[in-house]
């Protein structure tokens, strides 16, 4: 069974053609800056072989176009499923289920919650419907995984009639990497993922810290919606609501206009007021930009606490695993989340640490009472993998 995963941003598209039958990439690329008369368009097939170009990409529905192109054009490969990451479709869908009408209709009555994130993923659903007629679809929502969070963990103080009757709880995201974190990373200390309490650290463009208690999600540092938790690139994280209020009736705000800055201008960016892209805030800090210093200094500190607080709630810590570009990437922020912490017991070999590599790998001493390691998170194939499940295909893979 072929496994076409897109994974959608605003003006972006990637994607990844798995054959479940041994869990092979048959074909990858990125169409880029979607909307202009320059998009980049890169491919690559199994055997590495590549290609990049760039052309006039109107829409998604040309993307998507293009892709299904590039499929036929890397040895005619057949698509027979579609796997969406898609984000919320409220208490309903905390899973993975065949898109329908009805799975649409529960992602529209989101849009307010994830509006960027969900209207890509609606548009995209309806297009490659239009253009893979009779191929089914699959959403593998971000919140399945945190299905398991017990109610103390997601309910907020408010009416509970708005926890009862419009699904206002915490819903958690970054379901399908932290899922894949769960599998893997038992397989770095060799032990059982049943006998392990691990705290997971999906940094990137968009953050969270997911506590993984025995291999569940017991807790997960987004709430409601995307925008909470720790600081993202460019969109805030855990914020004061009256904090919002006040600029709003202080400095005559609209919600479109506050909509706007805490999506697009907050976070990282709003911090260090230099980039969204930690590496060109890295540089900045060295060069003695004390908003670049402060912005990743924050975001360590945030994801500190956080570590802690889960060890608290999960009666201990047996392992932190650091994954998405900063947490696979940055030695940095790495080095400042895990100082201090030796009172839990960790022990952060510094040159495992600084030492890059694509392979998952331990960064703590072997006299470290807290594994501490890298994974590098594959969300496709867990989307794969679930597509797989819900339309009751065999797959020879083992399941993440």
């Amino acid at each position: 069974m072929n496994v076409l995963v897109p994974n959608l941003g605003s003006t972006s598209l990637k994607y990844q053609l798995l054959d479940m039958n041994g869990e092979r990439v048959l074909a990858r690329g990125k169409i880029e800056r979607i909307g202009s008369a320059d998009a980049i368009v890169a491919t690559s097939d199994a055997s590495g072989a590549s290609s990049s170009t760039t052309q006039p990409i109107a829409d998604h529905r040309t993307a998507v176009q293009t892709l299904i192109e590039h499929l036929d054009s890397v040895g005619g490969h057949t698509v027979d499923a579609v796997g969406f990451k898609a984000v919320i479709g409220g208490p309903d869908y905390r899973g993975s289920f065949r898109v329908d009408d009805r799975l649409l209709d529960a992602m529209r009555d989101y849009l307010p919650v994830a509006p960027v994130h969900n209207a890509v993923y609606i548009t995209a659903m309806e297009v490659f419907r239009d253009l893979l007629p009779g191929i089914p679809m699959v959403a593998v929502f971000e919140p399945g995984f945190h299905a398991t969070m017990p109610d103390r963990a997601s309910v907020y103080g408010v009416p509970f009639e708005w926890f009862q009757q419009h699904g206002v709880r915490r819903y958690g995201f970054h379901g399908s990497s932290h899922r894949y974190v769960a599998g893997q990373f038992p397989t770095l200390v060799n032990r059982p993922g049943s006998d392990l309490r691990v705290v997971s650290c999906h940094l990137g463009g968009s953050s969270s810290i997911c506590a993984i208690k025995f291999g569940a999600s017991v807790d997960c540092s987004f709430g409601f919606s995307p925008q909470t938790g720790i600081d993202h690139a460019a969109r805030s994280g855990e914020l004061d609501p009256f904090a919002v209020f006040y600029m709003m009736e202080t400095q005559g705000l609209s919600v479109a206009q506050v909509r706007d800055i805490l999506t697009k201008k907050s976070g990282l960016l709003g911090i260090s007021g230099v980039s969204s892209d930690l590496r060109d805030i890295e540089e900045a800090a060295d060069r003695g930009n004390a908003r670049a210093a402060l912005a990743v200094e924050t975001i360590a500190y945030q994801v500190k606490k956080y570590i802690g607080a889960y060890a608290a709630a999960m009666g201990g810590i047996d392992g932190i695993a650091f994954a998405g570009g900063i947490g696979e990437n940055s030695a940095r922020v790495r080095g400042l989340v895990c100082e201090e912490l030796g009172f839990l017991g960790v022990d952060l070999d510094a040159a495992a640490n600084d030492t890059r590599g694509a392979v998952d790998r331990l960064i703590s001493t072997p006299a470290s009472r807290v594994a501490v390691g890298i994974v590098h998170t594959n969300e496709e194939i867990v989307v794969a993998r679930e597509s797989v499940r819900v339309l009751g295909a065999p797959s020879s893979g083992a399941g993440a």
